[in-house]
Parts: structure tokens; C-alpha cells; sequence
């Protein structure tokens, strides 16, 4: 795991893209790779293993969990935190993604250091997992 936080974030819209990025890299200092969707997650996940990954819920396609899924198929990624981005908050939607093995899951609109500390706290529970 590098020193500074690399976070892979998947949304397809790309001013949330853009503001996600500037969040993380401007407030947090972290490393932020950003992809429009499920597939290109996937396969950046496989070439470049992330600390951490910001996932919205709602995307054409491909959606949130079922990149999920198919992201903890991939050799290395099993255990890679994911956190989900969602203007969805019913309790049944949210207790799904906690089933999913979600880290953590943010309301949309969410502030920029409640995203920041949600990335740095999920990339210190992995540093201290065995």
C-alpha cells in the first residue's frame, strides 16, 4: 500500500467525477483515478490495485453492486474497501449495500470532509487488517 491513499472513484457523470477528484486530491492529498463505469472499474481495479473505492450506486449498464460483485471476483480485490455513493437512502437499499460488504455508504449530496474522512478512515481499517 502506497503512502499517499489511491482511490479509484466510478460515476458516470462526469462533473461528479471532477468534484469527487478535486475533493480528494485538493482537501485530502490523496491519488484519485476516476473511470465512467462498472467495466473500466474493472479493469483498472486488475491492472492497478487501489486502496480504496468510491462506487456510485446508479449507473447505466453496469450498476454499483453488480460491479461490486463481480470487482471481489477479481484476484487481489476481495478485500478491497468499497464505498458506495447513493442519492438512495431507504433502508432497505442501504441494509443491501451493508449485505454487499459495503465499508462505508455517503448520501448524495454529501460534504467534501465527510467524503475525506470516510476515504482515510477506510484506507487506516486496511492498513490495520492483518
Amino acid at each position: 500500500m502506497s503512502p499517499v491513499p489511491r482511490v479509484l472513484h466510478v460515476d458516470d457523470d462526469p462533473a461528479i467525477r471532477e468534484v469527487v477528484r478535486l475533493m480528494l486530491e485538493g482537501i485530502g492529498g490523496m491519488e484519485v483515478d476516476s473511470v465512467e463505469g462498472g467495466p473500466a472499474a474493472l479493469a483498472r481495479a486488475s491492472q492497478q490495485r487501489p486502496d480504496v473505492v468510491l462506487l456510485d450506486v446508479m449507473m447505466p449498464g453496469m450498476d454499483g453492486p453488480q460491479t461490486l460483485r463481480e470487482l471481489r471476483t477479481l484476484e487481489g480485490c476481495a478485500d478491497l474497501p468499497v464505498i458506495f455513493l447513493t442519492a438512495k437512502v431507504m433502508r432497505r437499499e442501504m441494509g443491501q449495500l451493508q449485505q454487499l460488504g459495503a465499508a462505508r455508504i455517503i448520501q448524495k449530496p454529501f460534504r467534501a470532509r465527510e467524503l475525506v474522512e470516510a476515504v482515510r478512515a477506510a484506507v487506516e481499517e486496511l492498513r490495520r487488517a492483518p
